[in-house]
């Protein structure tokens, strides 16, 4: 919920040189977009399976671009915090760090998240 509340203040600070009907759309599609990386994430945990990691990074940030620039911001944000502190607290290291940013920019930009989808992950995701 704290993360919708800022995404929400952030977006109408981005937006404040817009006009309305504009900066609404951003509002509402970063709130969308939001919602499509927690989906990836959620499924992610869900499907818990091997190697999926970067296709479910491709998938989110795909899913939430695709809503218009809204989404796509809140995608990088999302991303970006994520991977800053997975870099600097999860110990996990800047490898990792750097393919799952390569993951997030490909789906961002309009990539085929299925470039990453592991052999055998079910049909569901």
């Amino acid at each position: 919920m704290r993360l919708c509340i800022c995404l929400v203040l952030l977006s109408l600070a981005m937006c404040a040189a817009a006009d309305i009907r504009d900066r609404g759309r951003f509002v509402w599609d970063a709130i969308g977009g939001a919602r499509d990386m927690y989906r990836a994430y959620r499924d992610m945990r869900e499907a818990n399976f091997k190697n999926s990691d970067k296709y479910f990074h491709a998938r989110g940030n795909y899913d939430a671009a695709q809503r218009g620039p809204g989404g796509a911001w809140a995608a990088k944000v999302i991303s970006d915090a994520r991977e800053h502190w997975q870099g600097r607290v999860s110990g996990r290291g800047a490898e990792d760090t750097r393919a799952d940013q390569e993951a997030n920019a490909w789906g961002r930009n309009g990539g085929d998240p299925n470039r990453y989808r592991p052999p055998g992950l079910p049909s569901k995701y």
